[in-house]
């Protein structure tokens, strides 16, 4: 359980943004966040257009002998040349996404991208939802010292009730496009003194759940500490965001799964069979997401591609949250035992059958009232228990700090 006062507020404004030139491609020059974009992709994207967003968002050491510093002159020029805009006024930026979701359902979603404060630690307002594990790189800390500019956004959940109808109307159309996996991204600019005012009213009476981004919070925490100290930009007290609300219809979720090494498979199936009942499940496949659903089960895959059913005994994790991460955690919890994240039945598959691991396991995705129950209860998840989908596009819209 963690502190903090779950009653507070956290304020949430609009800012001028910098935006692409409209005569731009938007599919062109916005690109997937940088946390989910290996160096080749990030080339890849690069090759798409010379103001592709990840020329600066994703600095690699070839940019030059300071690559933040490089990504710094590089944004500076374009916008001295018109290649991004600063809007005149301060507005929200509505962010509308349409996709099939992993079970085939037709999805459309719809948030807002605003300025959210930046609070204390524990302080309350905006809440964590999960543990997170440590990071060593100080890459985006160094890249936010050295432009001064919200790249990408964090992903915040309204627990304010009503938010999804205020933003239902559209705003004035900037650009869509569909990316290569058939999601259709759409941005509209809401200026309108009397809507930003209540939107900004909507999300600043209630606790914002951060989804996606825990450590581009506390960066932005860092880095406001550091301005207050040195005198930097009083726009530091916030920073970009994406708030949604937490509503079904509005989020789809996907699991992380868990990939085992440090132990060799006797001896990780000896130590879950003292917490599961394990049967045969045959060769995993898509169908096994569904079938685990159905089963009420998790499902162990070795390395070559085999599962085992893994049901909880009952009265096996009495005093456990009904969480497949949190089941796994306290079943191996007295083992020496390396545990890797990952997302996407293909990448699970690989890992499981290479020789650098020695199983994985597919967990299910966690309920959107567990989410809610979490932020009620002050209670924090294992870490890398949800994979929000779709990702939110790095390039539609920019938060100067001046």
């Amino acid at each position: 359980m963690r502190g903090g006062n779950l009653c507070s507020v956290p304020r949430f404004e609009p800012f001028r943004a910098a935006r692409y030139a409209p005569s731009l491609p938007l599919i062109d020059v916005t690109a997937p966040p940088y946390d989910v974009l290996s160096r080749e992709d990030v080339l890849a994207w690069r090759a798409r257009h010379p103001a592709n967003i990840t020329h600066v968002d994703v600095p690699l050491d070839s940019d030059g002998d300071d690559p933040y510093l490089a990504a710094a002159h590089l944004l500076s020029s374009w916008l001295d040349d018109g290649t991004l805009v600063r809007d005149d006024i301060a507005s929200f930026t509505l962010y509308r996404m349409s996709f099939t979701d992993s079970l085939g359902a037709h999805r459309r979603t719809v948030g807002v991208l605003g300025a959210l404060e930046v609070v204390d630690e524990d302080a309350g307002g905006v809440l964590p939802h999960e543990r997170t594990t440590p990071k060593a790189k100080t890459d985006r800390l160094d890249l936010t010292r050295a432009t001064t500019t919200n790249l990408s956004p964090v992903w915040g959940l309204s627990l304010h009730g009503g938010l999804t109808e205020l933003l239902e109307a559209p705003g004035t159309l900037l650009g869509s496009y569909v990316d290569e996996d058939g999601v259709e991204h759409a941005v509209e600019r809401v200026d309108d003194p009397e809507r930003v005012a209540r939107i900004a009213t909507a999300i600043g009476a209630a606790p914002v759940l951060i989804a996606d981004g825990h450590h581009r919070y506390a960066i932005s925490r860092t880095y406001r500490d550091e301005c207050r100290d040195q005198g930097g930009p009083a726009d530091a007290e916030c920073t970009l965001a994406y708030v949604a609300e937490l509503v079904e219809e509005q989020l789809s979720i996907d699991a992380i799964h868990r990939i085992y090494s440090g132990i060799d498979l006797p001896g990780l199936v000896a130590t879950l069979a003292r917490h599961f009942d394990l049967a045969p499940a045959g060769p995993v496949g898509t169908h096994t997401l569904v079938d685990m659903r159905a089963r009420g089960a998790m499902c162990l895959v070795d390395g070559d591609g085999n599962g085992t059913w893994l049901t909880a005994k009952p009265d096996s994790f009495e005093g456990v949250r009904s969480l497949d991460g949190a089941w796994l955690e306290a079943a191996l919890v007295d083992v020496e035992i390396d545990v890797t994240y990952q997302h996407g039945l293909d990448a699970v598959l690989a890992a499981a059958a290479s020789p650098d691991h020695t199983a994985a396991v597919l967990i299910r995705p966690v309920s959107i009232d567990e989410i809610r129950r979490t932020a009620d209860e002050g209670l924090l998840m294992p870490p890398k228990s949800t994979f929000f989908t779709p990702k939110l596009r790095t390039g539609l819209v920019l938060r100067p700090l001046d």
